[in-house]
């Protein structure tokens, strides 16, 4: 699977990994070596804990890693905005409930739905690719079928 990300989501990407191989991994190293000092390893949940934490470190720093290896840079739109694409931020009306959104088409990896910024591979998101204002895509959800209009495209 190929990620997709802005130069500035690669960048925290990285710090984000050079923080786990730097500070995490002496912190889990740490809590295993006070653990150990409990006693017998075969019942201590303090080291049971620490292991499952170190593991979980591990396997997200080999996902951060891979993400870095196959990741593919877009840089954000410029000049023409009349079509969606990845790094658009798109204005929308939803019909059905009268109210107007804004969403930022990002990859999967720096998607934040909370903060208004989607992926391009979420049911919006690939709706909305290649449209362009005034258009009205319809997007299945679990819930049955939403209707939007794209009011602007920056």
């Amino acid at each position: 699977m190929v990620h997709v990300l802005t130069r500035e989501g690669k960048k925290q990407l990285e710090e984000k990994l050079n923080y786990y191989k730097t500070v995490r991994r002496v912190e889990v190293s740490k809590k295993i070596g006070a653990a150990r000092e409990f006693g017998d390893l075969s019942e201590n949940s303090e080291y049971d804990a620490a292991k499952e934490e170190q593991a979980q470190v591990e396997a997200e720093i080999r996902e951060m890693e891979d993400i870095l290896l196959t990741c593919q840079i877009i840089d954000k739109q410029e000049g023409s905005s009349d079509t969606v694409g990845i790094g658009s931020t798109v204005k929308l009306y939803d019909e059905e409930f009268d109210e107007e959104l804004q969403y930022k088409i990002l990859g999967s990896t720096e998607s934040d739905p909370a903060n208004g910024i989607i992926s391009n591979i979420s049911p919006v998101g690939s709706a909305l690719l290649g449209h362009k204002k005034g258009d009205t895509i319809k997007v299945k959800m679990e819930g049955g079928e939403i209707s939007y209009k794209i009011l602007a495209i920056k």
